[in-house]
């Protein structure tokens, strides 16, 4: 339950910190230049507001991850991680049954015998 509520206000804190970046006017950089006639009484309020509510979001959205790491369910994560070895075990079945049949075969090597043959023809 507690893992499920973390995951939603991850979701919302991250909608959030999008629309607050989108939202703020850019300091530098080409777009800068073109919005400096912008400058209003407040706008740099809102800027200090902006980058707080940014900051604030993005710290949020780490302590929550944490929080809903500690509030996973042990037994469906050892489930996962059982799962998640078998595949790759098949996996790695397959990659060696590949590479074996894909070898290239080797060149026989001619024997004393064969070799006194060839020279006396």
């Amino acid at each position: 339950m507690l893992y499920t509520i973390c995951i939603a206000l991850i979701l919302v804190a991250s909608v959030l910190v999008i629309l607050a970046v989108l939202v703020q006017n850019p300091k530098s950089g080409m777009a800068a230049n073109f919005g400096a006639s912008n400058q209003v009484m407040g706008v740099r309020e809102t800027t200090n507001f902006l980058e707080k509510f940014t900051w604030s979001m993005a710290i949020a959205i780490v302590v929550l991850s944490l929080a809903a790491t500690l509030a996973m369910d042990r037994g469906l994560v050892a489930d996962s991680n059982s799962e998640i070895s078998k595949d790759a075990k098949a996996l790695q079945e397959r990659v060696i049954e590949s590479e074996a049949a894909a070898t290239m075969p080797q060149a026989e090597i001619p024997s004393a015998g064969q070799t006194e043959q060839q020279q006396a023809e």
